[in-house]
């Protein structure tokens, strides 16, 4: 039995690890004919302007999933505000919910030695739907 799969959701927060993440989503995107939503969490201070993070762009995420072979009208951007993990989750639950949710392993807050980041851990315990964690490029 296969599931069908019409929407794959992935965080995007300019790291390395999610620009990873969102070629891999796009690639697996584009083999099903599915929907992509390229999902990022404004935290109140980057909302605020005290953020030390630069928010990234759209352009470049949209432009990653243009590249691996997605049509632009087969791609969403979606800037919730937010902690990452909870944002993400909200990309999984109705009226328009997500299929699965592709993460990478860690974010812009990641830790040296750190396999896993906190967001990767956290939405693959609770989420509704399967979760691709995608591993840190080499």
């Amino acid at each position: 039995m296969t599931a069908d799969i019409s929407t794959v959701a992935v965080g995007y927060d300019g790291s390395a690890d999610s620009e990873t993440a969102v070629h891999w989503a796009a690639v697996l995107s584009a083999s099903l004919d599915a929907r992509l939503r390229i999902v990022h969490a404004v935290g109140l201070l980057e909302e605020s302007g005290f953020s030390k993070v630069v928010a990234p762009s759209p352009d470049r995420a949209l432009q990653m999933a243009r590249d691996a072979g997605l049509e632009a009208k087969r791609v969403e951007w979606l800037a919730l505000q937010g902690a990452p993990a909870d944002v993400l989750l909200r990309a999984t639950m109705p009226p328009d919910a997500a299929d699965v949710l592709v993460v990478g392993t860690r974010g812009m807050a990641a830790h040296s030695g750190v396999i896993l980041g906190s967001t990767s851990l956290a939405v693959a315990e609770r989420a509704p739907v399967p979760v691709v964690i995608v591993p840190v490029s080499q």
